[in-house]
Parts: C-alpha cells; sequence; structure tokens
C-alpha cells in the first residue's frame, strides 16, 4: 500500500478531451490500538506510520516519553490499516480513564472531548531560547516545494518539516492530513532525540489550535504556517509562549505573537 496511485482520468484542456493516467494521494482508515484497545480512527496517507503512532501518542499526552511505547506493528486489514502499539502499563491506564469517544475523528483536537474544560487545556509555557531571522524563515520557505515529492506528485497533500535555525529543511513529512504530517515528523523528530532549541517548524496549512497545541506538545518554540492562523490558535500561542507565524510565503510573513523573537540578520 503505497503513498499515492494511479487512475486513468479524462481531462479537459482549452476544449480538448484526452484521457490520461494521473498520480493521486492515498488515503486510508488507520485504526491507533493501545495494547489491543482500539482508540481511534484517523484517516491518513499509509506512508511513515511508525512516525505517525509515535508522533501522536506523544502531542495528545496518551504517552509522557519516547520509552513509553514498547513497540509499533503496522497491520495491514481488508479495510485499512492497525496501527497496533503497546505502551507503558501508567499510560495506558491513564488512556482507559479517559472518557473520550474519539471514533471517526480526523485530526480534530477537541472532538470527542465532554466539556468546555477538557477541549482546550493552556500546558505550561514553553521555554524561550532562540531568535529566527526573517532572512532564514525565507530560505526555509524557498527550499519547501523541492522537499514535497508526494505534493508535487499529486497536489493533494500537506507537508511539516523541521528547519534549522539558518533555515535549512532537516527534516520533512507528508500527508492529506495537516495534524498527521505534524505528528509524523514530531514522531520522526523525537525518535532521533532532536533538541526544539535547534529550529523551528513550517507548515504548509493554516495555523488552528490543534497545530498550534501539537508543537507546544513537542517543546517548539516557534511555528511558521503559510496560511492564516485562527483566533484561538493566537491566544493558545500567546498563553504557551509559541512564536506564532502565518501567511509564510516568498517575501512576506506576519507575526503574530513575540515579534520581539525575530530578528532582522542571517
Amino acid at each position: 500500500m503505497g503513498a499515492s496511485d494511479t487512475v486513468t482520468v479524462t481531462n479537459w484542456v482549452a476544449g480538448e478531451r484526452s484521457d490520461r493516467n494521473d498520480r493521486i494521494a492515498s488515503e486510508v482508515p488507520v485504526a491507533l490500538t493501545y495494547n489491543r484497545v482500539s482508540h481511534v480512527v484517523m484517516m491518513a496517507t499509509p506512508a511513515d506510520l511508525e512516525d505517525f503512532g509515535l508522533g501522536f501518542s506523544l502531542t495528545e499526552g496518551i504517552i509522557d516519553a519516547v520509552s513509553d511505547l514498547a513497540s509499533t506493528r503496522v497491520v495491514p486489514r481488508e479495510e485499512g490499516v492497525e496501527l497496533a502499539m503497546t505502551i507503558s502499563a501508567h499510560c495506558f491506564d491513564r488512556l482507559a480513564a479517559q472518557r473520550r469517544n474519539l471514533t471517526g475523528r480526523t485530526g480534530c483536537g477537541l472532538c470527542g472531548a465532554e466539556s468546555l474544560e477538557q477541549a482546550v487545556r493552556y500546558p505550561p509555557p514553553v521555554g524561550v531560547t532562540i531568535r529566527v531571522s526573517g532572512k532564514a524563515l525565507q530560505r526555509a520557505i524557498a527550499a519547501l516545494p523541492d522537499r514535497q515529492p508526494l505534493q508535487a506528485e499529486t497536489g493533494a497533500v500537506h507537508c511539516a518539516a523541521w528547519c534549522g535555525l539558518d533555515g535549512s529543511i532537516r527534516d520533512l513529512r507528508e500527508d492529506v492530513g495537516r495534524h498527521n504530517a505534524l505528528d509524523k515528523l514530531i514522531g520522526a523528530l523525537s525518535r532521533n532525540g532532536y533538541s526544539p532549541a535547534d529550529g523551528f517548524l513550517l507548515v504548509s496549512s493554516r495555523a488552528s489550535y490543534e497545530m498550534v497545541a501539537k508543537a507546544v506538545a513537542a517543546g517548539v518554540e516557534l511555528l511558521a504556517a503559510v496560511s492564516a492562523p485562527t483566533t484561538l490558535a493566537v491566544d493558545f500561542a500567546r498563553r504557551s509562549g509559541l512564536t506564532l507565524l502565518g501567511f509564510a510565503r516568498p517575501g512576506r510573513h506576519n507575526v503574530y505573537t513575540f515579534a520581539e523573537r525575530m530578528s532582522d540578520g542571517e
């Protein structure tokens, strides 16, 4: 099961009709199970699923550290994919105690919450150790298209990139879901023992509350999004100490929180 597939399409250009092969992004149900208990079904691109399982488990607070995830198995099913994970007993007990119905969720961090108090939880502010220059950000933005092979092939996926403070793209993940792409990236980075102080996140989507919350959960200090943020995302970023940028595009970007942390140098 690959990240894309070929279909035959009827193409119209300038009034001329032709049939041709086209590559489209794969999207399948991915069931995340913990200690043989089903937790949630997500619609995702079936690639980098081990990274996805780890990143989702960390950003959703299901586990506290990489060591809490003992094993991950990707099990193909007729209807989709099962991501079978085994986690530590104390994490599983905590998960079992949470009364949240998340089946059918597609990345929404509010779906299934039983109260307004559960829906938005503000964590302790992240530490502030980095400054990012506008020039470094623009280097990352310029480099992003060439680092998205699945997007170039299909035109249907989002990406999340980890960028060094010099603007170089160190790692990147793609998925049909923006939250999934970010979880995959955070999973990959966490597995390799990254330091949040070594860079910043750049995502090809809008900056919703869920994206900001996942970035904060990973200890990231700066999140830049190609599109706009939401009001809740800006409020959450401000309270959490996250530097939040939007409309990060060639030659421009908006800084919504902590503009003093952006520098004008290299």
